[in-house]
């Protein structure tokens, strides 16, 4: 497997915390994937539960079907979409916030998507020649529902030790600041963890919950202090897993569908606390070894 990035590029994540690759993957490929995402949508039967993926702390770490998905493609629906009786206050396929988080290994549209050369070799160019994909999510960021995603650092879900986490997120629709694009401060990663999101009991319970445990109380930047980081689809988004970053809500007529991998070391160990655990039925995959397979 050659190097994927230049010399240039990968100084330029080392300094910023962030990479934009443009037309890292083909309209085509977009395409494909946009479609299939929606057929497991209109295939998807929701629970009474009706899950949401929501930015509210408290509602999030009660959740068991959120904290089940690891090893599962679970539909998670916007807030503004769900009414307090359960009852869905727009169309099935408008108001689902995200697939997750494990379509990458369970759907062969996903798979193939993600378990690409280029992108392993990526991987490796960033010291991640070990690459694991740890999970996946499929955002819609539907039009005047899609939610605002708080400021925060991937590493605090997805913690290792030492912290290895790369996040790897393709605009498969354009990207912009009316449709809700993402949000980073360039050289932000260059500082501490802020917070980890710790099971409340053992990795096999998923209806004990989970919390958030502060490290370090600074404040993560405020949005107003952050770039927009404006896309055309095809593009790779390469983000390190401490640094901040954010999306606002979309007020437009036009969704935002990104697709996004994040992965670890295979040398790095992964707590069993840390909220986002798979069975032993479902291990994890090398990118570099998958493709090679």
């Amino acid at each position: 497997m050659g190097s994927y990035l230049s010399a240039e590029q990968i100084q330029q994540f080392e300094q910023d915390g962030f990479l934009v690759v443009a037309d890292f993957v083909g309209i085509d490929d977009c395409a494909r994937l946009r479609a299939r995402a929606l057929e497991l949508v209109a295939a998807w039967e929701p629970t009474d539960r009706r899950t949401v993926f929501t930015t509210d702390e408290q509602t999030r770490n009660a959740d068991a079907e959120f904290m089940a998905s690891g090893d599962k493609i679970w539909c998670f629906f916007e807030e503004s979409a769900v009414a307090p009786d359960g009852s869905l206050l727009v169309a099935k396929e408008r108001s689902v916030n995200k697939l997750g988080h494990a379509m990458h290994d369970l759907d062969p549209v996903f798979e193939a998507f993600t378990y690409r050369p280029e992108l392993a070799a990526v991987a490796a160019d960033l010291g991640l020649p070990d690459a694991l994909a740890l999970q996946s999510m499929y955002i819609f960021k539907p039009p005047g529902l899609g939610g605002e995603v708080g400021c925060h650092q991937d590493a605090t879900f997805l913690y290792t030790d030492p912290l290895s986490v790369i996040g790897f997120w393709f605009a498969i629709e354009d990207a912009t600041i009316e449709n809700g694009c993402m949000w980073a401060a360039p050289g932000g990663h260059r500082t501490s963890l802020r917070k980890e999101f710790r099971r409340n009991g053992a990795a096999t319970d998923d209806h004990a919950g989970a919390r958030f445990e502060v490290l370090d109380p600074t404040p993560l930047p405020d949005p107003a202090e952050l770039v927009p980081i404006e896309v055309g689809a095809g593009t790779l988004v390469v983000l390190h897993g401490l640094l901040p970053h954010w999306s606002a809500a979309n007020t437009s007529p036009l969704s935002r569908h990104a697709y996004a991998v994040h992965c670890i070391s295979a040398a790095a160990a992964y707590p069993e606390w840390t909220w986002l655990q798979r069975s032993s039925g479902l291990p994890l995959r090398r990118l570099a070894e998958a493709v090679a397979a």
